[in-house]
């Protein structure tokens, strides 16, 4: 029979994690949206109609990692050591990538995952006019691989 961590009695709760040892810990997550190109070109040039949507999108982010524990039910409020928000440019798509750093008694992977997840959907958000079809859809716009590309433990 297989033991669920999260559910004890048939209700969902959150592991303890109290007697576990404090180390460094990391997790790198990513993933991408594809646009328009003529949108990718706005985003470039900074003429978009909502402003910087990079920037918009790392300070979404970074607030989506701070507010994990408070997005999923079970995650441990954590002590961030530091969260870099990066993004590049792929074809016909923007990839953000979240590196999320702590000091505590479980990973920090979820937190890169939804930092990840903000920052896509803050671009989509600040792009959308510009993507919809003349039916108001996005038959370009998608938001793909999401992932966990990197964790680590112990000494980095």
């Amino acid at each position: 029979m297989v033991e669920f961590t999260h559910i004890a009695d048939d209700r969902a709760r959150m592991v303890d994690v109290s007697a576990k040892p404090d180390v460094v810990r990391e997790a790198v997550a990513a993933g991408r949206i594809y646009l328009r190109p003529e949108t990718l070109e706005a985003i470039r040039s900074g003429t978009t109609i909502k402003g910087n949507v990079l920037a918009t999108a790392r300070v979404a982010a970074t607030l989506a990692v701070k507010d994990t524990p408070r997005i999923i039910p079970m995650c441990h409020p954590l002590a961030l050591g530091g969260v870099e928000v990066e993004f590049d440019e792929a074809e016909g798509a923007i990839e953000a990538v979240v590196r999320v750093r702590s000091y505590g008694k479980t990973g920090v992977e979820m937190e890169a995952l939804t930092g990840v997840s903000a920052a896509l959907l803050t671009v989509w958000d600040m792009v959308k006019s510009a993507e919809k079809d003349a039916d108001g859809q996005y038959p370009h716009t998608r938001i793909e691989g999401i992932r966990v590309i990197e964790k680590r433990k112990g000494a980095l």
